[in-house]
């Protein structure tokens, strides 16, 4: 599997153009694309990192990290995913970082999705769907999500039992139990409940290039 996603990741450097600030997204297939980016570090102006966890391995690689706000516009944004459907429909935020993910994505003029072909299914929803919430709003939000969905709002917590904590220091919801059939109505409807920050389907901004991690990848 690790072979899978580093082919994957060293193949999304193919999209990378000299002078480009890159925008990075978070995850074990994503922390391969930042060695290799390391390898080329000389070719780009810095990255824009979705986490604290990639900013870190971003630092030590000696890529500069520049803040969203001043770098503007991006050319490119390069994150894997935890399901892709055949659309490019993508379930985000396994690690926490679905808010700064989205909206990097939203700022970049071509998503690329690096998998491994596990990470492949027809219809989204067998991994729970992650939505990130207000503390305060948990427990609205997951009736309102039950009422919307019939799905199964469970809040993430760590091996010890603590309710995980986003960078943004908010908390997660995952949705069991789903079939997304229609993944853009649903982005919307989740959207629109109060005390949502953000929901991990990647369907209104999806990949517009998916590469699956093989011999040779696969470049969908």
């Amino acid at each position: 599997m690790s072979e899978t996603k580093r082919l994957a990741a060293e193949k999304a450097i193919d999209y990378i153009e000299d002078g480009m600030i890159v925008g990075v997204g978070t995850g074990s297939t994503v922390a391969y694309f930042i060695q290799a980016l390391g390898r080329i570090k000389e070719r780009i102006k810095g990255a824009v990192s979705s986490s604290e966890q990639s900013t870190a391995l971003l630092r030590e690689l000696g890529i500069e990290v520049l803040d969203l706000n001043s770098a503007g516009q991006l050319s490119l944004y390069v994150d894997g995913a935890d399901e892709c459907d055949p659309n490019k429909c993508l379930i985000k935020g396994g690690g926490a970082a679905l808010t700064r993910e989205k909206i990097i994505a939203e700022a970049s003029a071509k998503f690329v999705c690096i998998v491994d072909p596990s990470k492949q299914v027809k219809v989204l929803g067998k991994f729970p769907l992650p939505v990130e919430v207000i503390p305060m709003a948990r427990s609205l939000v997951a009736r309102q999500i039950v009422a919307i969905t019939g799905g199964q709002p469970v809040w993430r917590q760590d091996a010890a039992g603590n309710g995980v904590v986003t960078d943004n220091g908010n908390v997660i919801l995952d949705i069991h139990n789903l079939a997304i059939a229609e993944p853009v109505k649903l982005e919307n409807a989740l959207n629109q409940i109060p005390g949502v920050v953000a929901v991990g389907l990647f369907a209104r901004r999806k990949a517009d290039v998916v590469i699956v991690g093989g011999e040779p990848p696969v470049v969908l």
